[in-house]
């Protein structure tokens, strides 16, 4: 068996450690907040990737390293650059392999459909394409795997700040950009097995794969999500740059353009090459609720 450390508790963090474990491997899962877990053969170690002799220490006989951590928000053109660095060090000085967690926005807003090449245009974007080029230029060998929207249990997206809330307490739901234009939706657990399934690939490194995704429009998503709760939704909204400003929303402006138009992902070479495939988007609405139904 080998040894794994996670870096970043969140939702697919845990997820992808939790898979790992199971497979009897040697886990450690790290954040500056990790707290304790009660999954099999994975250890909680609290740990500051930005301090990349700490995080070596934990990362000591490790296989691979999963850069799952996230920064907020609003800081990530400042708070992600320390985090990245630090665990590309910490994989260096181990000699282990990177998996890096990514997402669609370095393709920007010009970008082909299906997305394909970077091309960012936005602050977020650029921080996420300055990210992947530093852990590509790793002395160790790096992957980065990109997801879409998120949908899981406890998973924190657009759609689980906005539309999600109004849906469950059964109120009018407005959500942002076209709302008949088809959209990706990745689920968490799907990104895990990405990410562990990327773990072992024997092609070719330095190199992204995108999550097998489901297609839907957020009225289809809308509507899905309330039909699983028992809800009738009429009608939707979606908000203008000034509602959105009014309700203080200002860091999803400069991101509307990712739902202004289709956004669809080819994810045919993780499905071919690491043997990975989307959910079913009810199993994801089912899990994304999970506490409500």
């Amino acid at each position: 068996m080998s040894s794994y450390v996670v870096v970043g508790a969140g939702p697919v963090g845990r997820e992808t450690a939790r898979l790992l474990g199971e497979e009897g491997h040697d886990v450690i899962l790290t954040s500056r907040s990790v707290g304790s877990n009660a999954l099999r053969n994975v250890r909680s170690m609290q740990a500051d990737a930005t301090d990349a002799s700490a995080l070596s220490r934990v990362c000591r006989g490790a296989e691979a390293v999963f850069m799952c951590a996230m920064a907020t928000y609003h800081r990530w053109p400042t708070d992600f650059f320390p985090i990245i660095d630090g665990t590309v060090q910490a994989a260096e000085a181990v000699g282990a392999k990177l998996i890096v967690l990514g997402n669609l926005y370095g393709y920007g807003k010009n970008g082909e459909n299906p997305l394909r090449s970077l091309d960012p245009n936005s602050k977020k974007g650029t921080a996420r394409t300055i990210m992947w080029q530093r852990a590509a230029r790793a002395s160790v060998p790096a992957i980065e795997i990109r997801s879409s929207d998120y949908l899981g249990h406890g998973a924190i997206s657009y759609f689980s700040l906005i539309a999600l809330p109004a849906i469950i307490e059964d109120q009018p739901v407005a959500f942002i950009g076209d709302l008949d234009a088809t959209h990706a939706w990745t689920f968490t657990k799907d990104v895990a097995r990405t990410l562990v399934a990327a773990s072992r690939s024997t092609g070719e490194w330095g190199r992204a794969f995108h999550v097998p995704s489901q297609h839907a429009s957020p009225n289809e998503l809308i509507r899905k999500t309330a039909a699983m709760l028992g809800r009738n939704i009429a009608e939707t909204h979606s908000y203008s740059i000034l509602e959105m400003e009014a309700l203080g929303m200002q860091e999803l402006i400069e991101m509307r353009y990712l739902f202004e138009s289709p956004l669809l992902v080819d994810s045919s070479d993780a499905e071919t090459l690491l043997g990975v495939e989307a959910s079913s988007l009810e199993e994801m609405i089912a899990d994304t609720l999970r506490d409500h139904l």
